[in-house]
């Protein structure tokens, strides 16, 4: 079946949909996005997705060309369209397109594009055999906090990640471990959940909020600071999170084991808590 993207106010088949060459995002990586998974036909944790992209758009001084009723109206049609009953839904909205100049345009409506991705979320080999990680430098700019669309250091990463056999990058700042490629990063050691505190070293993961929240309400122990590699490797469990991978067990970090080396009690019990909250508080 061809999917139904959605540009600037209409839908129409995704090997149709088109930008304008102006665009400031293809020029200038001028742009914000989002991606939100879908669980039942139904999207789950939207609010703070939501809440996160008027922040980056507000930081970028930018605004959303729709409303917020409007937004969640065009998700649910295109996961109506796309019969979408597990996957994600990509939201990216750029300055807009004008001549190119790096200053801000005046007077150009900003560019909002979706498409969706079906794709097994829940049900996945990952989360049974546990992910495999590569540090790398972390490369990027000071505002990590901001959902922005220039991922090329986040791009090359994963590459090299993916060409040491591993599923996901572990980014290494001043000798601490910032976040993955496209995921916040964890550890557990004597029962505790060890992560970075939100900052502008990192994204906020929506994700990652409502696992802490849940973590809480459950009396676990969680300790907001960086890590290094060293003492992840000393660790009893590892984890990262996203929209796109949920809770997914580390058991490997540079060609050495996490714990066991397999997935470990405690983040496995997570990822069943955090998909069961998420099916259930789905819209």
């Amino acid at each position: 079946m061809t999917r139904t993207a959605y540009v600037n106010g209409e839908y129409t088949p995704i090997e149709e949909a088109k930008i304008s060459v102006l665009d400031r995002g293809f020029l200038f990586a001028d742009g914000v996005y989002e991606v939100t998974a879908v669980l039942g036909g139904r999207l789950a944790d939207y609010a703070g997705h939501v809440t996160r992209l008027h922040r980056s758009l507000g930081e970028l001084q930018m605004e959303c060309p729709v409303g917020d009723d409007e937004l969640l109206a065009i998700h649910r049609e295109l996961v109506k369209r796309n019969d979408v009953e597990e996957g994600l839904v990509y939201l990216q909205v750029t300055r807009g397109a004008a001549d190119r100049d790096f200053t801000f345009p005046d007077g150009v409506k900003p560019s909002l594009v979706l498409f969706t991705q079906t794709r097994q979320l829940c049900d996945v080999p990952a989360a049974r055999t546990g992910f495999k990680v590569k540090s790398v430098p972390d490369i990027r700019w000071d505002r990590r906090d901001i959902k922005s669309v220039a991922l090329l250091a986040q791009v090359l990463a994963k590459q090299a990640a993916k060409a040491a056999g591993c599923n996901e990058a572990w980014m290494v700042d001043g000798g601490f471990v910032t976040e993955g490629g496209s995921s916040n990063a964890y550890i557990i050691k004597d029962g505790t959940i060890i992560t970075r505190p939100v900052s502008n070293a990192i994204l906020s993961g929506i994700t990652r909020a409502s696992v802490l929240r849940l973590a809480r309400e459950r009396n676990m122990q969680i300790e907001e600071r960086a890590f290094t590699i060293a003492e992840a490797l000393e660790a009893d469990e590892a984890f990262v999170t996203a929209a796109s991978t949920f809770v997914m067990p580390v058991v490997e970090i540079d060609g050495h084991k996490v714990g066991g080396g397999q997935p470990g009690p405690a983040v496995r019990r997570l990822r069943e808590i955090y998909i069961e909250a998420a099916r259930a508080t789905a819209i």
